[in-house]
């Protein structure tokens, strides 16, 4: 398994899992909170399934350069998502339509899902550490 292939499989069960959050948590939250807790969850759902792609998506645009760029990449894309976090929850807490309770518990619970994903996945995929290395001969070897 590959990079590419670790983070397309991230996304598809990042995908599945918003599909069942959505579904399951939209209709527990219309049943508490009606359209509410419907709209709530489902916001809830987007935001943190979106910033879980912008991670993978990240990461595979970064994979391609050296280390000092990799790192500059993923902390740009992490810093980027930690500006849009606080915006997006700024602008939705004080919103009429949006059930504080509902929006907190999808986020956390899609949050955590996805972490648990991205760690199954890459724990999973059996790749190495190093690529392409060279190890020098042992003394056997240059003796002959």
């Amino acid at each position: 398994m590959n990079v590419s292939s670790v983070l397309r499989r991230i996304l598809v069960l990042t995908a599945v899992l918003a599909a069942t959050l959505a579904v399951v948590g939209g209709v527990i939250g219309f049943a508490v909170a009606g359209s509410q807790g419907l709209v709530s969850v489902l916001l809830g759902v987007v935001v943190a399934v979106l910033f879980a792609v912008v991670s993978a998506l990240t990461l595979q645009a970064a994979v391609k350069f050296q280390i000092a760029a990799f790192f500059g990449i993923v902390m740009g894309g992490w810093l980027v998502k930690m500006v849009l976090f606080i915006a997006a929850i700024v602008l939705l807490r004080d919103q009429p339509f949006i059930e504080p309770m509902a929006l907190f518990v999808s986020m956390v619970v899609a949050i955590v899902g996805t972490v648990a994903i991205d760690a199954f996945v890459v724990v999973r995929s059996r790749i190495g550490y190093v690529d392409d290395s060279v190890l020098p001969a042992t003394d056997d070897e240059a003796r002959g």
